[in-house]
């Protein structure tokens, strides 16, 4: 860690209109948009130095995220959910931001065209199940919300920077 902690500014939680699939897709870009926030600007190497025993690292959790994105939004196929967790050693942190933004506007245009939360989330394979986007949204504030704890955790373990 450096000797001098940068702290950015707290973003408090958003204002949502009130009905539910503003509250849950505002606390859901709300989460999207700081955990990138943390990867953004990290440096090289410790961005994908392991800081932890589990070898959790800063840019893997953003690549992780942007797997799970596309599984749940998109109907990708992820055989090997262990190995999102690394990303590619040619991936940089703009790289693996820009990669998660552009999952996260792909996976908001199809929640744009959804307008019932109780039905399936549309998948380009018809062949599996689907949740609802209810539960899609709820769990993937649930898994953004649990990795960008990790990731503040990570960023200060790094170069002292906090906030959201």
């Amino acid at each position: 860690m450096s000797g001098t902690a940068r702290r950015r500014r707290d973003t408090p939680p958003p204002r949502t209109g009130s009905g539910e699939a503003e509250v849950l897709r505002g606390f859901l870009d709300y989460l999207r948009t700081s955990v990138a926030a943390k990867v953004e600007g990290a440096p090289e190497p410790q961005v994908r130095t392991a800081a932890v025993p589990s070898g959790t690292n800063l840019l893997g959790l953003l690549n992780h995220l942007t797997f799970v994105e596309r599984a749940l939004f998109l109907g990708e196929e992820v055989t090997d959910w262990q190995a999102t967790f690394h990303a590619a050693p040619a991936d940089g942190v703009t790289d693996v931001v820009a990669r998660y933004r552009e999952t996260v506007e792909r996976a908001n245009g199809v929640l744009d065209r959804c307008a019932d939360l109780g039905a399936p989330v549309p998948r380009p394979r018809p062949d599996r199940p689907a949740p609802s986007i209810r539960w899609a949204l709820t769990h993937m504030i649930e898994e953004t919300g649990r990795h960008a704890g990790h990731a503040d955790i990570l960023r200060e373990l790094i170069d002292g920077t906090t906030g959201r």
